[in-house]
């Protein structure tokens, strides 16, 4: 679908699919439809704790090596849940290890979000949802991630500043809950956003992060996802500069 859509690379989560996990099929899937992988998502969601090896560290230094086979420049992570004590305290001096250990690879923490239920508001990571607040070398801006945090996304651009390595690019209300919209779609500044990465001298990637779970149809998800390309192509061809604050 990508590449007939027309995109010019995708972003592989390495999940419980055995083929997202394979060096070897994700190289053949990208030669045969002319299509590279330009980022992989390390397996650091709740889902996926299992994936490889139950220990975070061993996960992150195999998304590497899969990045690395792939020629991807970039290796999305999270921070660590509440829960990884251990994994928690070594992050930041273990992510800088990483770094040195695979010196063509960008770990880009990515801003995640406060979870509210039933009325109350508890945050799953530690140090926090927020990776600026604590500081790392490369980041991810997730906008739709953005909208649930409530977070202002020009202002957390800012504070990444030349660590921002990688975008991903999805629409929210700030209903409090990833939405994941098309780019347009909801109250975030996708467009302001994409205008100003060339002023910010961002030389990363723009993956396109939507939902097309409600796609009624094979028809509607391209619709959507060709929606979300044009958007992207639209407002990156259209660069502004930018006074960081």
């Amino acid at each position: 679908m990508a590449a007939a859509l027309g995109y010019d690379g995708v972003e592989v989560m390495v999940w419980t699919d055995a083929v997202s996990q394979d060096a070897g099929a994700l190289h053949g899937l990208a030669r045969h439809y002319g299509v590279p992988v330009l980022s992989v998502h390390s397996p650091c969601l709740l889902v996926t704790q299992r994936v490889w090896s139950p220990d975070p560290w061993e996960r992150l230094r195999r998304s590497a090596v899969l990045a690395e086979t792939l020629e991807a420049s970039t290796v999305v992570v999270h921070p660590p849940f509440t829960w990884q004590r251990d994994y928690a305290r070594s992050f930041v001096d273990g992510l800088g290890k990483l770094g040195d250990e695979h010196p063509g690879i960008r770990f880009a923490v990515e801003n995640m979000y406060p979870v509210r239920m039933a009325g109350r508001e508890f945050v799953p990571y530690m140090p926090g949802w927020n990776p600026t607040d604590t500081g790392y070398p490369a980041y991810t801006l997730d906008l739709s991630h953005c909208a649930a945090s409530h977070s202002d996304a020009l202002e957390m651009a800012d504070k990444m500043g030349a660590g921002l390595a990688h975008v991903h690019l999805g629409d929210g209300t700030g209903e409090g809950r990833d939405e994941h919209l098309v780019p347009g779609r909801g109250t975030q500044p996708c467009a302001e956003l994409l205008t100003s990465l060339a002023g910010r001298g961002f030389t990363g990637s723009v993956a396109v992060e939507v939902s097309t779970r409600r796609a009624r149809s094979r028809a509607d998800r391209e619709g959507d996802l060709r929606a979300a390309l044009e958007f992207a192509r639209q407002h990156l061809a259209a660069p502004t500069p930018v006074d960081a604050r």
